[in-house]
Order: structure tokens, then sequence, then C-alpha cells
């Protein structure tokens, strides 16, 4: 009876959890291409919207059509985004070279949707305490190696973009093991501190944290049968992208499958 009972039950969960179609979530990891300067390390970028660059965001736009979203979300705060929404469909934004407008108003407006979700939130990032212990205690060598790899990524994105395309660039920042190694400078900054002082925790708490509250708000605008495209910047791709695929009810698609060759 015990038995029956538990099939009945698991039985029913299932007829449940299909009757709500999947909201599928497409995690698009971006460059800034303003320039804006804001992060530790930063890619050189040139004018993107010179001609041949506003062709190659065409292309990829046209490419992630194909997906045909019915909700785009992207790295600004909910008002501004939508008001400058609103002013790009109307023609009376300033021309931008920002990502948001690139790449996430331009989709939004040629799948004619009425808003886009800005999702972003500030967060802090203590790394200043992470250096003054690791300077302290010996552990200069662990940063110096992790900023040196990163450094070398910049280079390898810079020179990417020099000699190739957008659709390119992101494509290649959009490779699961890519992202899985980007995301290797946080996972090491436990190596700093001790006992009861633990600022490489502190720092990776505040990333997760930051992280997990941009996800709570895609996932709060989220409808079932969705199918969403967030821009944001490819540092926050591997934690998006975990929130997203071990989120019930939510399906994660690769981004390459979509982005021109």
């Amino acid at each position: 009876m015990k038995t029956l009972i538990a099939l009945i039950c698991f039985a029913t969960m299932a007829v449940a959890a299909g009757a709500s179609e999947p909201v599928q979530v497409m995690i698009v990891g971006d460059f800034h291409m303003s320039n804006p300067g804001r992060d530790m390390h930063n890619t050189e970028v040139d004018d993107m919207l010179s001609p041949k660059r506003q062709a190659e965001i065409a292309a990829v736009i046209d490419g992630l059509t194909a997906f045909q979203p019915t909700m785009v979300a992207a790295e600004w705060p909910a008002d501004i985004t939508s008001s400058r929404y609103a002013e790009f469909r109307a023609g009376t934004l300033k021309p931008s070279h920002n990502e948001v407008v690139q790449l996430g108003f331009r989709l939004a407006a040629k799948m004619n949707l009425t808003d886009v979700a800005g999702i972003d939130v500030d967060g802090d990032f203590p790394y200043e305490a992470v250096q003054a212990y690791a300077d302290a205690h010996g552990m200069k060598d662990i940063l110096d190696k992790t900023n040196a790899d990163i450094a070398r990524a910049v280079d390898s994105e810079e020179h990417l973009l020099k000699t190739g395309t957008v659709s390119q660039m992101l494509r290649w920042m959009n490779d699961p093991e890519a992202i899985a190694h980007g995301n290797e400078f946080y996972r090491t900054m436990l190596r700093i501190g001790g006992w009861s002082e633990q600022p490489g925790a502190e720092l990776l708490t505040a990333w997760y944290k930051r992280n997990f509250l941009i996800c709570a708000n895609l996932i709060q605008r989220a409808k079932p049968g969705d199918r969403i495209v967030v821009f944001y910047g490819a540092g926050h791709s591997f934690l998006l992208r975990q929130c997203v695929s071990e989120m019930p009810g939510f399906v994660l698609v690769e981004p390459n499958a979509y982005l021109p060759k």
C-alpha cells in the first residue's frame, strides 16, 4: 500500500510538473563595448558604432532572433533600462556604444518587445581586504598568479576582437570551458585567509550574493513558456548559468548554438 501511495504521489507530481512549459534561458556573456573601465582588468574596445562593427552586431542579433525570445534582460537597473529602452524605440536615445543598447535593446526591438528587463544589483567587492591580507601573510604570489592569468585572458580578448568579429568574440567568451576557467579567479580567493580572518571567503560571499540577487530578479520576472535572452558581463556567466540550470522549471540554452561563426 505504501508503495502504491508513493507511486501515485510521484505520478501526480510528474503531471503537475509537466503542466507548465519550462522557461528557456540563454545567458549571453558579453564585454563592455563602451570601455567604462570599472573592472579590475579591462579589455580595450574599438568603436562599436563604426559601420564594420554595426554590421557584425546586426549579424549577432539576426542569429539570436532564431531563438524567438519573448523577453530580454540586461545589466542595468530596472528603472534606467525601461526608460532608456522607451527612448530607444522612440528614436530619441542618443547614440550609445553600451552593450545593453547595442545587444539588448536591438534584439528586443527586433522582436517587437515592449520592455527590456533591467535585473542588475549593486554589490560589494572587498578586494582591498584580500590584497592587504595577502601582502601581510606572504600570499602575494597567489594574487600575482591569478591576476597574471586574467591579464593574459584580456590580451587574448583584445587580439580576438582586433582580428575577428563581434560574434567570434562572443562565441569565445561563451564557450563553457572558457566560462569555467574564468571562474577560477573567484574560487582561488578562498586561499586568502586563515582561521577567524577570511577576506577571500568574504569576497566570494559578496560576489555570490550579488549574482544570486541578479538571478532572483530574473527568475521573478519569468513566466512559464518564456524564452529569455540575458546579456551580462561574461564574469557573471558561471554563477548565472548555475542558478538557471539548477532552478526547477528552467532550462539553460547555449548561446553558441545561435551566435554566427
